[in-house]
């Protein structure tokens, strides 16, 4: 592992990206201390513990409890972008028309998704800004008025496109998925006062009962290093589907038949889903601040999209099983696959070329796929359930859904690493 570290800075194009990524978080964790003006952070303090707070505040990278100009974080453009996706599917024939444009119906794609950004964060700053202020008993804004709330939305919509501006950054010079990076970054950093948490509320005032805490605490830890081992080996987990190429000629030269195999990731879809099915839940809870609490209606609603309840959980699981199939055959698209192994000569054995092969991955992956959500909305969901039953931290429920993005996101950038890095050291035939 060092020594990949090491290979990875001593390539120059690499090191600069890596050191251009870093200067990007580091803009990103210092704008989570910019507070927004005219309000008074402090008073969000005791709100921030658990529930949608404490989820939102994690993803941010503690923006929230801050109440800083990066206190929306990312969700509004992660919704935006389900939105868009979503409305690609046939729904509305001129985004389905600039889905298959290639590159200039892509950035037709990005330039709607960023319009529709703006909205959501208007009317999701609008509703923050409104909701925490009476949540905190007209507290945490000074001057709380029609004109100081729009200044406030303003300035968070900003800050929510400040930030996929930097995302975009790291993803065309920096490493990996920016967006994903940003999250990433965020969630590691609260790491620390997670830890900090665990230890004031199981060590600190213990009394007798310190050894104990301390067997809860090593309970903890071993179950956070299992879920990480489980987490690795599913991500990593794959089905290779055989595949055979039939005798071809170049030239003058005949090759011969080739057998390789096809891989098949058990969780295609990466931890997209995870976090869209977050976003999703989120979004809800933030609109509904707008709307008097003690409404039967709005009551309801606030459990539906609460993950830590029974029904907002089942509703959680059910968006991350439905998003891990959406995304799972975006990334592997059966029809795509069997019409290029058709046209280079490639084909499964036991299976004709064309739509039975089609049919044939189309089968494999949906059972994949059905494993691969479960595990995803299993490792989302147990802690948030151990969490409940024993009494811990509210941080520790969303440890799953962290452990998730954050392995999955480490993963794949480092892959996109070495990637590079064999690109870089391949010597070709000749030399």
């Amino acid at each position: 592992m060092f020594s990949t570290l090491v290979n990875f800075f001593r390539v120059a194009d690499i090191r600069k990206k890596i050191l251009f990524t870093i200067a990007m978080l580091i803009i990103f964790r210092v704008g989570t201390f910019v507070p927004v003006p005219g309000v008074n952070a402090a008073a969000l303090q005791q709100t921030m513990e658990g529930g949608i707070f404490g989820f939102l505040n994690t993803f941010n990278g503690g923006a929230l409890k801050n109440f800083s100009v990066l206190a929306m974080g990312v969700m509004p453009y992660i919704t935006a972008s389900i939105i868009v996706q979503l409305l690609q599917m046939d729904v509305v024939p001129k985004l389905t028309e600039w889905a298959k444009q290639g590159e200039m119906g892509r950035k037709k794609l990005n330039q709607l998704t960023r319009y529709l950004t703006i909205i959501l964060g208007l009317v999701e700053a609008f509703g923050m800004a409104y909701g925490f202020n009476r949540l905190s008993g007209s507290t945490l804004i000074f001057n709380a008025s029609i004109p100081m709330y729009i200044t406030i939305a303003i300035v968070l919509t900003t800050g929510t496109m400040f930030l996929m501006w930097l995302g975009e950054q790291i993803t065309v010079k920096g490493v990996g998925n920016g967006v994903s990076i940003i999250i990433f970054a965020g969630i590691v950093a609260r790491i620390p006062d997670g830890v900090r948490q665990v230890y004031v509320q199981q060590i600190e005032g213990a009394g007798d009962q310190l050894f104990l805490h301390i067997l809860v605490l090593a309970g903890i830890a071993l179950a956070a290093l299992l879920i990480v081992v489980v987490v690795i080996y599913f991500q990593q987990a794959l089905r290779k589907i055989p595949i055979q190429y039939s005798k071809r000629v170049a030239g003058n030269k005949q090759a011969g038949a080739q057998a390789t195999h096809l891989p098949l990731k058990l969780n295609s879809a990466g931890v997209i889903p995870v976090i869209f099915a977050s976003a999703f839940i989120i979004t809800p809870q933030t609109i509904l601040t707008f709307f008097d609490s003690s409404n039967q209606v709005v009551a309801v609603l606030k459990n539906v999209f609460d993950y830590t309840k029974p029904i907002g959980m089942i509703l959680y699981v059910a968006l991350i099983i439905a998003f891990t199939y959406f995304y799972a055959f975006i990334q592997v698209n059966p029809e795509k696959v069997a019409d290029n192994l058709k046209k280079q000569g490639g084909y499964i054995p036991s299976k004709r070329p064309g739509r039975e092969t089609q049919a044939y991955l189309t089968s494999v992956l949906y059972r994949l796929t059905f494993v691969g959500a479960l595990f995803l909305a299993a490792v989302a969901v147990i802690p948030t359930i151990g969490t409940t039953a024993f009494g811990l931290p509210q941080t520790l429920a969303i440890g799953g859904t962290s452990l998730l993005i954050v392995i999955g996101v480490a993963l794949d950038t480092t892959k996109q690493l070495e990637g590079q890095l064999v690109k870089r050291n391949y010597r070709g035939f000749i030399k």
